[in-house]
């Protein structure tokens, strides 16, 4: 159980589009809006682990056409979330960004977040403990989201923080775009690794 809960740990700590968006909503946002988002995000990832768990993921990847679709939405819905931060609180953005995303785009993120399948099926299909099916699937929901929670919760306050050290809007400008940037290089990656 020790290993599973490390393997969560690192693989979930790591920075990928839910963490990094996170961040960023609390950093552009600020608390109420950052804890709508992680309400959707959390219910999202939990949706994931439940297609992962009951092989809906794995029909629906299996077809090459749907994959690529689904590839292309989360693909154009996490720059559109990177240009979403990246423009919150700039006067010099073409369209700013007035509204944050809410539990909606924190369900949608993670519905299309390629990283939330991948480890997921990690989580679910590796691991094995010693126990019934049935009661592995449960210990290991209630390990991932135990430690799915506060690694996001504090991801969410960093951003928060950085948005309360009432930084000049030109160096909170720099963040948010800074911020989208990481963003923009997990779905590179992503691109990359799917190529």
């Amino acid at each position: 159980m020790l290993t599973f809960a490390a393997a969560v740990f690192f693989l979930i700590a790591t920075p990928g589009p839910g963490v990094l968006s996170l961040a960023g909503v609390g950093s552009a946002f600020g608390a109420r809006p950052g804890l709508r988002y992680l309400a959707g995000l959390f219910l999202g990832t939990n949706a994931v682990a439940l297609a992962v768990i009951t092989g809906v993921a794995a029909l629906v990847l299996a077809s090459p056409a749907l994959r690529t679709v689904l590839f292309v939405a989360s693909t154009a819905y996490l720059l559109w979330l990177a240009f979403r931060i990246a423009a919150a609180g700039s006067r010099i953005a073409i369209v700013p960004a007035t509204r944050p995303p809410g539990v909606r785009g924190g369900l949608a993120l993670q519905a299309l977040n390629p990283k939330a399948y991948v480890v997921n099926t990690a989580f679910f299909s590796g691991f094995p403990l010693a126990m019934a099916p049935v009661w592995e699937v449960a210990a290991k929901l209630l390990v991932v989201n135990a430690i799915w929670l506060p690694l996001h919760v504090a991801w969410m306050l960093a951003g928060i923080g950085l948005r309360r050290l009432d930084l000049a809007p030109k160096a909170q400008r720099a963040i948010n775009v800074a911020m989208a940037a990481a963003m923009v290089a997990v779905v590179a990656l992503a691109a990359w690794s799917a190529a």
